[in-house]
């Protein structure tokens, strides 16, 4: 305990440092700016051949435990689950764990956070969480105290709640809130309306003294929580600011709904992760579309802040700048993935830069101080809609970088060839549903089948890029998964006047979960920020199910890359239940391993009380990609005590 109460007084006592002690993971991406950048270096492509496991952490209780009681149908809905299930059965997990002064923190989906001795994997303590929302599946947010109150873990729940406990006991910190909880369903936030979905999946962001907050909310209906970003004192649980993400009447951006369109607007929110120039104390916001994100009928415009960076002060939480990526989302483009901080050196000048990744495959860098484009963004002509009622935007922003995705497809070159049976089934089901193949930002078609490329789970997704600021290279895990959706017209009694048509499906064979399209099917790319090109791309995933000759494909991924001073990139994220790590420089495959479950998370790595690197990583199966649950793992690994 003296340890931990220690270094909480070291980093309050200089509350503006950049970067986390040598040796630690405090945060999901390593530093507020998520680099996710380690100084770590005894772990090299010289050595990695002999990186093994050293411990592994089992998350699932080992005594059943009584079923959750029951959540609403509308919350139960929206998080795609049916009756109650037991917390002992295996669920999924993409959680990134934290490491500060010697002890693991982890949110688990059995319905408990825990303390582990990062270097040996032993329980130092655990809280079950009260109430049917599970913690946060993506992990919990370190706070490290100061003079007055010792260091807090914060994070929310699947139910709307904000909760900190005590990091060197569990204890819930009684001064916070309601005896450790605040409850983010106020009036305010649900709109006026009765309960909807509202939720939190990812780690809320630390800065200073506050907590500031996204959420999930609902796709469908319209109508329902708003996607406000709030703060909260961390010491007290007090609200310190609100931002509104749907512009209210009199405030700027309200002009880009038409009239009476924003009013009890759910959506452009923040389920993904942000960052922050912990200097400059500015918050970088990346936010999802508005409500529903495949129709927008109801409303016509921009609809600001929907699918776009948002930067705010982060002490008042006032509007500095933002820049919309996707104008009238209408095809799920979420903008969630963690905003990127780093250096351009460009033209003989060093600009401060915020780089963010997005569903569409494009990477966009701008001035972080200003939001002006470090790399040329423009206003393209994108195709019009067929839907009556539709209005989608005439242009879209696109960055001059190269893409990281693939962003059309055609039927007659673009076809699987790996197998005559997948060629011959892929090229029937394109033909018998008479789809029509469209390029980046083509509208969902009425009534007729759309291939859309990226598709709802294409391109870059939550987990965003990592940096090394050594090599000035930017690393980026992409999949090429794309989406088959047709809107067809919804009952007379519906909400709306249009749905999606059923089947909506990825451009896959189902039963083989074989793409329809040419490989690479998932990706790792580096891009060159300096020179605004792509250094190397590597293929990242197997098929099992294919020939070995053909098997290389590529995968699709959920979950982020890390690298270090070693010159090693580590990732999972692939369907294909590996963990691997590539070089640096070179993008060369180094080393991969299997494991019980796909690892749908980021990993981290730190130092470990006897001297050596771990590297650690979650791989419990589960997330949109429907890889089966089939662990509950955290999983570290090192190089043996001896090596070289």
């Amino acid at each position: 305990m003296r340890i931990i109460c220690a270094a909480a007084v070291l980093m309050a006592a200089t509350p503006l440092a950049a970067a986390p002690s040598n040796g630690e993971w405090p945060t999901y991406g390593h530093d507020k700016g998520g680099m996710r950048y380690s100084t770590l270096a005894a772990v090299t492509p010289a050595n990695i051949d002999q990186l093994a496991p050293a411990w592994t952490y089992h998350m699932r209780p080992a005594v059943t435990a009584p079923a959750a009681p029951p959540v609403d149908t509308a919350q139960r809905a929206a998080e795609g689950v049916g009756r109650p299930r037991p917390r002992t059965r295996f669920t999924g997990s993409q959680t990134t764990p934290l490491v500060i002064a010697g002890t693991m923190y982890a949110s688990t989906p059995y319905g408990r956070v825990v303390a582990l001795d990062a270097t040996t994997g032993a329980e130092r303590w655990v809280r079950e969480i009260p109430g049917p929302g599970q913690p946060s599946l993506r992990g919990v947010e370190y706070w490290p105290g100061d003079a007055s109150t010792p260091a807090r873990l914060v994070f929310g729940t699947r139910d709307g709640r904000l909760i900190a406990l005590d990091a060197a006991t569990g204890a819930f910190a009684k001064d916070f809130g309601n005896d450790g909880i605040v409850e983010l369903k106020t009036p305010a936030i649900l709109n006026g309306l009765s309960p909807s979905y509202y939720g939190m999946t990812s780690p809320p962001l630390v800065w200073r003294d506050l907590v500031v907050t996204g959420s999930a909310t609902q796709e469908f209906p319209a109508l329902g929580a708003a996607g406000d970003i709030r703060a909260w004192n961390v010491r007290t649980g007090a609200l310190a600011w609100t931002f509104h993400t749907v512009p209210r009447r009199g405030e700027p951006g309200y002009a880009t709904w038409a009239p009476g369109s924003a009013e009890q607007r759910s959506g452009n929110n923040n389920w993904g992760f942000m960052t922050a120039d912990v200097a400059r104390g500015i918050v970088y916001i990346p936010l999802g579309a508005p409500t529903f994100d495949r129709y927008g009928g109801d409303r016509h415009g921009d609809n600001l802040y929907g699918t776009s960076l948002v930067a705010l002060d982060a002490a008042t939480g006032k509007l500095l700048w933002y820049k919309q990526i996707v104008h009238h989302d209408i095809w799920d483009a979420d903008l969630e993935a963690p905003p990127i901080l780093f250096d351009v050196h460009r033209g003989g000048k060093t600009i401060a830069a915020v780089a963010i990744t997005s569903k569409s495959g494009m990477l966009f860098i701008f001035d972080r101080v200003t939001g002006k484009p470090v790399y040329p963004v423009t206003e393209r002509k994108v195709p019009p809609s067929d839907v009556p009622g539709e209005a989608a935007s005439p242009t879209q922003p696109f960055s001059s970088l190269p893409a990281f995705a693939r962003q059309t497809f055609d039927p007659a070159t673009d076809t699987a060839q790996l197998t005559p049976e997948l060629t011959a089934w892929c090229g029937k089901w394109i033909a018998d549903n008479k789809m029509v193949a469209g390029s980046i930002y083509q509208p969902v078609r009425f009534n007729r089948r759309t291939i859309s490329f990226p598709g709802l789970q294409g391109g870059g997704n939550w987990s965003g890029s990592s940096f090394d600021p050594v090599n000035r290279l930017l690393f980026v895990n992409s999949s090429d998964l794309g989406q088959v959706t047709s809107l067809v017209k919804a009952a007379d009694d519906a909400p709306l006047p249009y749905e999606r048509g059923t089947p909506s499906a990825r451009f896959q064979q189902p039963d083989t979960k074989l793409m329809c399209q040419a490989p690479p099917w998932g990706r790792l790319t580096a891009y060159d920020v300096d020179r605004g090109t792509i250094a190397w791309q590597s293929v990242l995933g197997i098929s099992d199910n294919l020939p070995p000759a053909v098997a290389r494909t590529g995968r699709p991924n959920i979950g982020g890359s890390i690298v270090t001073a070693g010159g090693v990139v580590f990732i999972g994220a692939t369907d294909d239940s590996r963990f691997r790590a590539f070089d640096a420089k070179s993008g060369k495959q180094l080393f991969e391993v299997k494991l019980e479950a796909s690892a749908h998370a980021t990993p981290i790595t730190y130092s470990g009380s006897d001297g050596r690197q771990f590297v650690a990583i979650t791989a419990t199966g589960g997330s949109y990609l429907d890889s089966p649950v089939t662990g509950d793992s955290i999983v570290a690994f090192a190089l043996p005590k001896d090596a070289k």
